[in-house]
């Protein structure tokens, strides 16, 4: 086999494979070179029966050797290992969403610093569901109650998250009915760590229980805080277009790449290259211009409210650096590879760290002045700027790839569109549904993972769903990856959306795929489902909804709690594929199978992504029957007399 076609057998876009080709020739080891070396997996690991919580182990399981040294069993030592895995990613996510509440209470508090409130509407908006009164008062008087609300959220021991209230009735119900209702999120993590600890918890389903107690304590929690209070912050986003893939690159401008997820230094950056004395600043240089792109969660953040290009999703990272046209990456938190600075050195590239907490070895950091915000970012974008004269033009290549997109779906939004300003709501959504027009609706979130063929699962499941007239909302690095593929435009409708799906498309002028934003903001499709049940018709819980989740290439901790708080929601949730838990017999029985008569949801592990479509409709139509919607809708045209007798 030529070496063409094993690039082209590792991703699914062309600007990839090119620069594939070019790490090749460069001498460059990215991460898809070092999984091959990785190919025999540690079977322990992959099937959770490798226990190293004490230090009697680590102990492996075998069918000579079925109990660790403590006694505990595969189920125990799988459910454990679970649970901690659900705790990392609640914890990364929430402590994302703590980090951005800091920051509103600070600006409430009227301290110096160099943010502003950037959507007064949200804020009275969010007070309104906390239940917080308005009328009368100044409006940093009651963000900082919300502030209050957002940070109570993480500290409070007794009484549950007061942003389980946002769900529907039924939904509380069930959670309530099996013990699940989250405390405070920062508790919740440490009963986590305190059940996994040698000699606590060692009933399996006790541990599985909790983690969905605590990934509750994430999806209608931590992360909700962050969606909530980056709106408030930094705006809640609006459909706007932009492109996507490394063709967004420019020889001829100093290229900037924000990456990781926390929207604050990258927000000010977005404003920053705007600045007059930034331009002049490069032009001095023998620039162009600035260009910034994102790369990951930063890059939905900024794309969402800015309108910034994304250069690429997770397995994109090293490859942009590889065009030799990037002068400087600025990275904070999380999907960070440690290898950048050593790709970094071949070429000219600064990796410079932002985040005191998550350094990495090779990378510069700077220390960002959030109370002298915008400068501080034109400090960082001149010192990129000054890089570019160390570029060697020798050692670039920019892919012409890249695409158009429409995203800025909040709520909000999706509402106005379908509604206008003075009738927003999902009513046609939900008529459209329960008419057989849109069969229902499919949220595909994560990350992708070298494992599969980069995007390919994310590209075949999108366009066979959307043959099928199942709207598609997506975040993170799937909404980058339906991007990459052409699919976030409204033209897409008219090529590969069916019938009833098209009809709608065109009448709304919105995509048959939705991006929503970042992996934090997938909080904004249960925020959609919950307004989906109050809008009527369609059940009177979130677990009745002809609504389905899917991670098709699953690679971090926080898929594994989102995975869950989207299945104690009650939705199904389909995986590209299995969690480490395929050793515990008992535990892959319960969250395959038992939560179905638990939550009216289960989890679903599927490789391949046509039979995940086909499956993924099978239960959409199961939802339907119990609706009694499952029909062909007949259309009729009605005269005035006729309208006359519906109203």
């Amino acid at each position: 086999m030529s070496e063409e076609m094993v690039f082209t057998e590792r991703a699914d876009d062309a600007a990839s494979v090119e620069m594939l080709e070019k790490a090749r020739a460069d001498c460059i080891d990215t991460c898809f070179d070092r999984y091959a070396t990785q190919k025999v997996h540690c079977k322990f690991g992959v099937e959770g029966t490798c226990c190293k919580i004490c230090y009697m182990g680590p102990c492996r399981i075998t069918a000579k050797s079925p109990k660790g040294v403590c006694g505990a069993d595969a189920d125990t030592i799988a459910a454990r290992n679970f649970l901690r895995e659900v705790t990392g990613g609640t914890a990364s996510h929430s402590d994302h969403g703590r980090h951005v509440a800091i920051l509103l209470k600070e600006i409430a508090e009227g301290k110096k610093i160099g943010y502003e409130i950037r959507d007064p509407e949200a804020v009275h908006e969010i007070a309104g569901w906390y239940g917080i009164e308005t009328e009368g008062r100044e409006l940093l008087e009651i963000a900082k109650d919300v502030a209050d609300k957002f940070l109570g959220d993480f500290t409070v021991q007794e009484e549950p998250l007061s942003t389980i209230s946002f769900a529907p009735q039924k939904t509380r119900n069930t959670w309530a009915a099996h013990g699940i209702v989250p405390q405070g999120i920062d508790r919740m993590c440490v009963e986590a760590m305190h059940r996994t600890h040698m000699g606590v918890d060692h009933d399996y389903k006790n541990l599985l229980m909790h983690a969905f107690r605590q990934s509750l304590s994430n999806g209608w929690g931590g992360s909700r805080i962050a969606t909530m209070a980056s709106d408030i912050l930094f705006g809640t986003p609006r459909a706007l277009k932009t492109e996507v893939n490394l063709g967004i690159l420019s020889e001829e401008n100093v290229n900037i790449l924000v990456h990781g997820h926390e929207p604050t230094l990258s927000d000010m950056i977005a404003i920053a290259v705007k600045q007059p004395d930034i331009i002049e600043y490069a032009k001095a240089a023998g620039a162009k211009g600035v260009t910034v792109g994102g790369i990951c969660c930063t890059a939905n953040e900024i794309l969402m409210r800015h309108g910034v290009p994304i250069a690429g999703n997770f397995l994109q990272q090293e490859l942009a650096i590889v065009t030799g046209a990037i002068e400087m990456m600025i990275v904070d938190v999380q999907c960070i590879m440690p290898s950048l600075p050593i790709v970094a050195e071949h070429y000219h590239t600064k990796i410079v760290g932002t985040t005191a907490m998550a350094k990495t070895i090779g990378a510069e950091f700077f220390e960002f002045d959030e109370v002298n915000a915008l400068e501080s970012a034109k400090e960082l974008i001149k010192s990129a700027i000054d890089n570019f004269k160390n570029r060697d033009k020798a050692a670039v290549k920019i892919p012409k790839s890249k695409e158009s997109v429409i995203a800025g779906f909040s709520v909000r939004e999706i509402k106005y569109m379908l509604g206008g300003t003075y009738r927003a709501s999902f009513r046609p959504l939900n008529d459209a549904i329960i008419q057989n027009r849109i069969k229902g609706v499919v949220g595909i979130v994560g990350c992708n993972n070298p494992k599969f063929k980069t995007d390919k699962y994310t590209n075949e499941l999108v366009k066979e769903l959307v043959k099928n007239n199942v709207l598609v909302v997506e975040t993170g690095c799937c909404a980058i990856a339906s991007g990459k593929d052409g699919k976030l435009t409204p033209e897409t409708a008219l090529e590969y959306a069916g019938f009833g799906l098209k009809e709608v498309c065109e009448t709304v002028g919105m995509p048959p795929v939705l991006h929503m934003g970042s992996c934090v903001d997938n909080t904004r499709i249960l925020q959609a489902c919950t307004e989906i049940v109050a809008e009527g018709g369609l059940g009177d819980s979130i677990a009745g909804l002809p609504a389905v989740g899917v991670c098709p290439e699953l690679m971090s901790e926080k898929a594994v709690s989102i995975s869950c708080y989207f299945v104690a929601t009650g939705v199904d949730v389909f995986i590209g594929h299995p969690f480490h838990i395929t050793g515990g017999p008992n535990v892959y029985k319960f969250l395959t199978e038992e939560t179905k008569d638990m939550f009216g949801a289960t989890m679903h592990f599927v490789e391949d992504p046509i039979e995940a479509a086909n499956q993924i409709i099978a239960v959409l139509d199961e939802k339907r029957d119990k609706l009694g919607i499952n029909k062909k809708y007949e259309r009729k045209l009605l005269d005035q007399k006729e309208r006359r007798s519906v109203d």
